[in-house]
């Protein structure tokens, strides 16, 4: 099943998926309070990189909720999040399940799901996301090809649409720099009614380590400390591929000077 078509499965509101692309409003007997997120998880069809940028009103989003293997896919579990259920859905889909079931037989592992928001791309390409019903609100998802948004606890459902719209119109960008803006775009929406702590940005390519590996906690603005980082580090990004394999390159910042001589 294609990512476009799950999403108008997603609106119609399949088992897991409430309706208004996978959005709740609203929830009798949701816990009064949880902490909030919006994450963006992408696949670069040009270069088969997966990657995952998030924020969060607690600390620590970067070490709990990021899960991305090289060759297999990319997992995110939040709202009330389970990094073992993370590391589930990467093993399965280790074993060649498509993302649509992957994210069907996390549901029907965990007793406490409708507390969850899982989203997983697929080796593939193929999407899918969940949103509990017991998500705070506004609470939602959007998958297609290549390309998860999800938020829980933000102000509204712009914070996730403008996240999935951003990502789709960049596709000429490195990865890294596709899901900042998306995740800046969520922010620029309103995020969180009462903010956010921590972020992370996270891709990976055919190596066993990040590509890019950025974090912020116990910030009043991760967000824009993401993007501060990551003005530093992307230049970098093609320095860091190559150091590995000839250690006498010079140093980083000589290096970058070098190339911006020409």
């Amino acid at each position: 099943m294609t990512g476009e078509n799950r999403q108008a499965e997603e609106r119609h509101g399949s088992a897991g998926a409430l309706p208004s692309i996978g959005g709740c409003g609203g929830h009798v007997g949701a816990p009064t309070s949880m902490e909030g997120t919006f994450s963006i998880i992408g696949r670069c069809a040009k270069t088969g990189m997966f990657g995952i940028a998030i924020s969060t009103s607690e600390m620590a989003v970067g070490s709990r909720c990021v899960h991305v293997a090289p060759g297999v896919g990319a997992m995110i579990s939040q709202a009330s999040s389970n990094p073992r259920l993370g590391h589930l859905g990467l093993n399965l889909l280790r074993q060649g399940y498509p993302a649509a079931r992957v994210v069907d037989e996390l549901a029907a592992s965990d007793p406490f799901v409708e507390r969850r928001q899982l989203g997983c791309i697929d080796l593939a390409g193929r999407s899918a996301g969940r949103t509990g019903s017991g998500n705070k609100p506004w609470a939602g998802h959007r998958a297609a090809d290549d390309v998860v948004a999800a938020a829980n606890n933000v102000v509204g459902a712009a914070v996730m649409e403008s996240m999935f719209e951003t990502f789709g119109k960049t596709a000429e960008l490195p990865l890294w720099e596709r899901l900042l803006q998306a995740l800046e775009a969520g922010k620029r929406a309103g995020g969180e009614p009462h903010g956010e702590k921590s972020g992370a940005l996270y891709v990976m390519d055919a190596q066993p380590f990040a590509l890019v590996d950025l974090r912020v906690d116990l910030h009043p603005e991760p967000v824009a400390e993401l993007r501060r980082l990551a003005d530093q580090y992307f230049p970098l990004v093609a320095y860091y591929r190559l150091r590995p394999l000839d250690p006498n390159l010079p140093g980083a910042a000589d290096w970058l000077a070098s190339r911006e001589r020409g």
